[in-house]
């Protein structure tokens, strides 16, 4: 009996804690677990998981450069708009695939873009592309989401192959020549390298898209598009040569060949200055011989001065997104101008 009373102390005295203090450390126990229920690990863990899976996709974002896809949604309604001219009406619906096709393809480019830099050494802490420099991207992760993309596009494309009445050869010429085209920039052959990127930039991203907007409305290939998409084309063709511009240092470090490098800076200016205001000429003949609906893009020319004296100056390193704003609101005021105009009065609609 009094070994089982000694035994009964010990355990009240272990209860107690060590040190005596008739359970104090047990309150202070419960007093934390009230203050943090068991709950509360497993949302701050959910928490934790939701940041992360915003900062992933804010990287994949940033990743596709959405600043530039002004490039890709101008050329789509300028099509679209022509259609609209000829036929009286447009369907909404192939309009909305066919800009998704069109950015599908243009994001997968830039990622192609992006690796292909970074492959290349070409891309550094200071270059206006850090996706994969800072590790914000692995490389595996780029290639994965460009692939996606480009699968997404086929499949964009293969719906407007039962939506629209343009024939399978013409759908699937125009459509993989713009695919060939964003992969080949930078990717297989690398035109980008060899001084032949502007010439790519300058067909894919004007004249090929409006004419694959329009195909897919009305059912067949035309020159008409190709005609009109020029003012666009040559201030898209700004955008890219403003970047490569920028870029001629470390282009040059990176032992590749850009337009911009072949005619240095001061013919990199004059260059830059007649794609800029070229097709404000080309507006302005429009609204005198024609429509002065053409005069709306004109509302946007005090924007490109600004430009003009920024690449004067050389300060290029933001001039690349600037022009790329100023390409959507002309291209706006261009598709409006051409909705706007009376029935007849512009050539051949």
């Amino acid at each position: 009996m009094a070994k089982e009373q000694k035994q009964s102390r010990v355990e009240t005295f272990v209860l107690a804690g060590s040190n005596g203090h008739n359970g104090q450390e047990w309150q202070t126990g419960l007093s934390n677990v009230a203050h943090h229920p068991p709950g509360t690990n497993h949302m701050s863990r959910m928490a934790r998981v939701a940041s992360d899976v915003r900062l992933k996709c804010a990287a994949y974002v940033l990743a596709l450069r959405p600043w530039s896809f002004s490039a890709s949604l101008t050329p789509v309604a300028l099509g679209s708009a022509l259609a609209y001219k000829l036929g009286g009406s447009v369907d909404l619906v192939i309009l909305m695939v066919c800009a998704v096709t069109v950015l599908m393809v243009h994001g997968a480019g830039n990622l192609v873009n992006t690796y292909y830099d970074f492959s290349k050494g070409i891309d550094h802490k200071k270059s206006d592309d850090r996706t994969l420099v800072d590790e914000i991207l692995a490389p595996q992760d780029v290639v994965m989401f460009g692939a996606l993309l480009y699968s997404l596009g086929c499949l964009c494309a293969t719906l407007l192959y039962f939506l629209s009445p343009l024939r399978l050869e013409h759908l699937a010429l125009i459509y993989f020549g713009g695919l060939s085209s964003s992969f080949l920039y930078t990717g297989g052959i690398g035109l980008k390298y060899v001084a032949l990127g502007d010439v790519v930039i300058l067909i894919t991203f004007g004249p090929l898209a409006v004419m694959f907007s329009h195909a897919v409305q009305v059912g067949y290939l035309s020159v008409l598009p190709l005609v009109y998409a020029v003012p666009l084309a040559l201030n898209t063709e700004a955008i890219l040569h403003s970047n490569n511009t920028r870029d001629m240092d470390s282009d040059k470090q990176a032992g590749i060949v850009t337009l911009a490098i072949l005619i240095g800076p001061t013919l990199s200016y004059v260059l830059y200055n007649l794609l800029l205001f070229v097709p404000y000429v080309l507006f302005c003949i429009l609204a005198t011989q024609y429509t002065i609906s053409m005069a709306l893009p004109l509302l946007t020319l005090p924007m490109a001065f600004p430009l003009e004296k920024l690449f004067r100056s050389r300060c290029y390193a933001k001039i690349p997104q600037k022009t790329a704003k100023l390409n959507l609101l002309m291209g706006l005021f261009y598709v409006f101008g051409i909705i706007l105009a009376p029935p007849g009065s512009l050539p051949s609609l």
